[in-house]
């Protein structure tokens, strides 16, 4: 029996790695696609140990998601093998301490949560037919992001760089795509939906400030586990109750209810657009 496939990146993250478990319970053969190969080989090696899971079922990729042209080399060598995709979660993501660029000239957190999701879901979408589900992981900051173009490639927002401003920024895009893509494979039957895990206790909250120690002790607690923050990823992804619903955002593992001011936003075109065309010597 051929087992269905799954691409998630950030795998060795926490949520990642709660992802990963859930869809190899699944019966899934899961691609960690990751930067750093090394770590995700001893997160593998975690992952089998104490279990009959044949090694095949997990296999190590390396994706860096800084480099455009790296997202795309995975991609390709996806695309010679031609293997069908059922499942590619877009779990990857990172928050910048300070403004600096990718080679493409795209502001760090802007190229790793938005423009390498979206090139590596465009150039992956010849494996996948209908039944397939793309998810994207958002935040629930998007309700503070703002475009404005071309500020948002190049410095992540209009004004001086503030870290959670940008970070909220990328969530938007994420969910604009999410939007976006899912309208134009509608008929395809491959669902397309971002999922908000809420806030969770990950290294990423971390601010490089003389004040986390101190929030670690007080905060913490009181936020969700990494399990906690996959779950609806999992469910997402899992279920069958969703497995024609696209262009959602879920929340707790419902389906969240978006505004006209995200479903018809102003700048929802421009964004696919100028995306395009810094992807487009990839695609």
């Amino acid at each position: 029996m051929k087992r269905k496939i799954a691409v998630v990146t950030g795998a060795t993250g926490g949520i990642g790695m709660e992802i990963t478990r859930a869809l190899l319970k699944g019966e899934f053969r899961v691609i960690m696609a990751c930067r750093n190969v090394e770590k995700a080989q001893q997160k593998r090696k975690e992952l089998l140990q104490g279990t009959d899971l044949a090694e095949d079922r997990i296999e190590v990729m390396h994706l860096d998601l800084f480099s455009l042209p790296g997202v795309a080399a995975f991609a390709d060598q996806l695309l010679r093998r031609g293997e069908k995709l059922n499942m590619l979660m877009n779990n990857a993501g990172t928050i910048s301490t300070h403004y600096s660029q990718t080679q493409e000239g795209v502001e760090r957190t802007v190229g790793v949560n938005y423009v390498a999701p979206y090139l590596l879901t465009r150039k992956l979408l010849p494996l996948m037919a209908p039944g397939s589900r793309i998810v994207n992981m958002v935040s629930c900051t998007y309700v503070i992001g703002k475009l404005t173009f071309p500020d948002f490639f190049i410095r992540g927002r209009c004004g001086a760089f503030r870290r959670l401003l940008v970070y909220s920024n990328t969530k938007l895009a994420l969910l604009l795509f999410t939007l976006s893509l899912s309208d134009k494979l509608r008929e395809q039957k491959i669902s397309v939906n971002a999922v908000d895990p809420g806030i969770v206790s990950t290294d990423m909250i971390t601010m490089q400030k003389w004040f986390d120690p101190l929030a670690d002790l007080f905060f913490r607690p009181l936020i969700r586990t990494p399990y906690q923050g996959a779950v609806t990823a999992i469910d997402v992804l899992l279920n069958e109750q969703w497995k024609d619903t696209t262009g959602t955002l879920f929340v707790s593992t419902r389906p969240g209810k978006l505004s006209e001011k995200y479903l018809r936003h102003a700048r929802i075109q421009e964004l696919w657009e100028q995306t395009e065309e810094i992807v487009k010597k990839w695609l």
